[in-house]
């Protein structure tokens, strides 16, 4: 292994104690190993069966990825460790992804899956929201032609109510605005200039929008998220929450 990835002994002692305790079938793999080949894959781009023999077989490797994400493993290990930090200055954004020609013809098809047509040909897009150090904590997939506002507002939901949300001009929506202020947090968004009513900014604070930009910078480092090979939405989702996981929440 000392040419390959191994998640490091801080990461590891705050992902163990979340992995399940109780499982059927023979006994598993040794869970470190595992889990680096899996981040391995999703770092390097590779195919599933390109992934090193250091791991152990490519085939456990990727079982243990799709089993645990069918399961919600990926998406509840990252909840737990981004709900674990409290925060009051919040930016939300998308992101578009190209959908390689592998990931076509998922089951349910290309609504289910998330995956939609727009300019850039066949995408999908992340919504997150960031928090005040600049990680990823809240997010969600939609075809690639839906608008950020449609999913601001399921994402707005999940938020605290505390502090402040910043955004671009595409989460400029009354409705948005209101929802928030009646829950006690404050929105930092610029108005269309097209609008009759023009909302106050705080200059200030809307220069830390870039936080959320960063997030996308960083994780698309990870080249299997910044081209999105999976058929299935849930796969996707997985990689995207294990990423994160591994980026901001061992530290």
């Amino acid at each position: 292994m000392a040419d390959e990835y191994l998640i490091d002994d801080k990461a590891w002692a705050a992902i163990e104690p979340l992995l399940p305790k109780v499982y059927a079938g023979a006994r598993r793999k040794d869970d470190r190993r595992i889990i680096s080949g899996i981040v391995h894959v999703l770092r390097s781009g590779c195919r599933w069966k390109d992934c090193p023999p250091a791991y152990g077989p490519y085939t456990t490797v990727y079982n243990r990825f799709n089993r645990w994400s069918g399961r919600g493993r990926w998406q509840a290990i990252f909840d737990t460790l981004a709900g674990s930090v409290p925060n009051d200055t919040r930016s939300i954004d998308s992101t578009s992804i190209k959908v390689q020609r592998s990931a076509a013809g998922g089951e349910g098809g290309a609504k289910k899956q998330k995956v939609g047509r727009s300019r850039g040909g066949r995408t999908t897009k992340i919504h997150g929201i960031a928090d005040s150090e600049g990680r990823l904590f809240r997010f969600s997939l939609t075809p690639g032609n839906v608008a950020d506002i449609t999913a601001g507002y399921e994402l707005a939901a999940q938020l605290p109510s505390n502090g402040c949300l910043i955004g671009d001009m595409g989460y400029d929506a009354t409705k948005l605005r209101v929802d928030l202020a009646l829950r006690g947090t404050a929105t930092v968004i610029p108005t269309n200039p097209t609008h009759k009513h023009q909302w106050y900014i705080n200059r200030e604070t809307y220069k830390t929008r870039n936080l959320i930009e960063r997030v996308w910078c960083r994780m698309k480092d990870y080249r299997r998220i910044a081209t999105r090979y999976d058929k299935l939405a849930r796969n996707f989702a997985s990689s995207v929450a294990l990423v994160a996981v591994i980026i901001w929440w061992t530290d």
